[in-house]
């Protein structure tokens, strides 16, 4: 049965935190006339970690405060102001905050995912997945940092090996995102993005390198992740995905990745993106074999599919998740 359609209040212009010593503002969207807590979703933003800010995001009333789930958008610094681990400091830091406002707002604490876009995927994983005792602050002490599940899209996840498979895996279409970016150095090169926001060239192995990949803090135990990726993607090759969806079922996670054939990079900013034509949909699923989908698999009512099932239905749900619908 289809979730009642609510309004949606929001809440602009909320002072998170103070990092770097100037107030960190973050927008809360909140359903009306839902019974009981809210469950919550922290949208974390692209850019290349040195551009954008909480407003660069799909329409979070559409998706999903209106179906239900209190939306929270924040900033973070970005490489211009801070290098890593600047960012996941403050989306941890964000993530307590949620819980100091939960009674103020009616929030459900034990109920927050994440949801992750670009380098704003690189951020959700890496806080999801590394202890509470690193990347922390002291703002909002005595919270938890710690989220009941992860949905992130082209989500780069080795800064070492996007060169190569940029050649090995080209695009199956022309990926329209590129041609706004335009890739101008290598990941290498100490003035590309991924350099740019570790605060030195991308050298394989080095202490930087590793320190900001998903990968190095992959642990049994890890929160569910839904990894979705474009095989068209020209700027972060839906390998790096694969690498993160292969290291979580290695260790025995609930994980679950969806290639969409002709999606590029960028794909969850059209807020109409149910309407656009993914071509072949490649799911892999933990304790499955890799199939193609029988029928196009929508993606945002793929991520709600997800969120509502590990932040609402959880151990009360009759079945196990499942990417498509039976």
């Amino acid at each position: 049965m289809e979730a009642p359609r609510y309004e949606v209040q929001v809440f602009r212009d909320l002072v998170y935190s103070h990092a770097g010593g100037s107030p960190r503002l973050a927008d809360l969207y909140l359903p009306q006339g839902v019974a009981g807590r809210l469950p919550v979703i922290v949208w974390v933003h692209g850019g290349g970690w040195r551009f954008g800010d909480r407003h660069l995001s799909p329409d979070l009333t559409r998706w999903f405060a209106a179906r239900g789930f209190a939306m929270v958008t924040f900033d973070y610094r970005l490489s211009g102001e801070a290098i890593f681990p600047a960012p996941v400091i403050d989306l941890k830091t964000v993530i307590r905050w949620v819980r100091s406002v939960a009674d103020q707002y009616g929030l459900d604490p034990e109920a927050i995912g994440l949801w992750g876009s670009s380098a704003g995927s690189q951020l959700s994983a890496i806080a999801a997945l590394s202890n509470d005792l690193i990347f922390v602050s002291d703002e909002h002490a005595g919270f938890s940092n710690a989220v009941a599940c992860v949905a992130d899209a082209y989500c780069p996840t080795d800064f070492a090996r996007v060169d190569e498979d940029r050649i090995a895996v080209p695009p199956k279409v022309p990926d329209a995102e590129t041609v706004l970016v335009k890739i101008t150095v290598p990941t290498s090169h100490p003035d590309s993005f991924e350099s740019r926001h570790i605060g030195t060239a991308v050298v394989a192995g080095s202490p930087q390198v590793l320190a900001a990949s998903p990968l190095t803090y992959v642990h049994a135990g890890a929160p569910p992740f839904l990894l979705l990726h474009g095989e068209s993607d020209a700027l972060v090759p839906w390998t790096q995905s694969m690498f993160l969806y292969k290291a979580l079922e290695s260790a025995g996670n609930d994980s679950t990745l969806v290639l969409f054939e002709r999606f590029g990079h960028g794909f969850l900013n059209n807020s109409d993106l149910d309407q656009t034509d993914s071509g072949e949909t490649t799911i892999y699923r933990r304790g499955c074999e890799p199939y193609t989908s029988a029928q196009p698999l929508q993606c945002f009512a793929l991520c709600e599919r997800f969120f509502r099932y590990f932040l609402i239905e959880g151990a009360e749900a009759a079945t196990p998740f499942a990417p498509e619908i039976a």
